[in-house]
């Protein structure tokens, strides 16, 4: 488990990677609106949660009970090859440096250590991960993928 904390004026943030700090909820409440991601079920919010390593960003204010403010998802065998999904910070909270941390916080993460590649796509945020080591891909003539825009959005079978 990872955990980080910081204060900035009167709300206290906090990063943690524990099982028992993830909000499925919370997180399907902002990935529904989001490109990647719209009309994603909570069923499959909870079950890629399940199955990755998942960083909440948390945030409580004036002694009020802390909120999902943040996320950021790792799919990964832990040894050799991670892919980061699922990053946000909401919008009342974007420009203080929070997704910064939040990044810097998960490439920390003990489990994260030594991977021979870290992968990411990205459609507006390439500075954000540029400062933290990520780089356009070396031969994209060499990936290949198969994308299924519109998915969630389709009745289930």
């Amino acid at each position: 488990m990872v955990e980080d904390i910081k204060a900035l004026g009167n709300r206290r943030y906090r990063i943690s990677s524990a099982a028992a700090d993830q909000d499925p909820v919370a997180v399907h409440a902002f990935l529904t609106r989001c490109y990647w991601s719209e009309g994603i079920s909570l069923a499959l919010v909870q079950q890629a949660m399940q199955h990755s390593l998942c960083f909440a960003l948390r945030c409580s204010e004036g002694g009020a009970a802390e909120q999902v403010v943040g996320f950021a998802r790792v799919i990964s065998d832990r040894a050799t090859f991670a892919y980061l999904c699922d990053v946000y910070v909401l919008e009342a909270h974007r420009g203080q440096g929070l997704g910064d941390w939040l990044i810097a916080t998960l490439l920390q993460h003990p489990e994260l250590q030594g991977l021979r590649r870290f992968q990411l796509i990205t459609r507006d945020a390439h500075a954000l991960y540029q400062r933290h080591g990520f780089k356009p891909l070396a031969a994209p003539d060499r990936g290949m993928e198969i994308s299924r825009p519109g998915l969630y959005l389709q009745p289930a079978a």
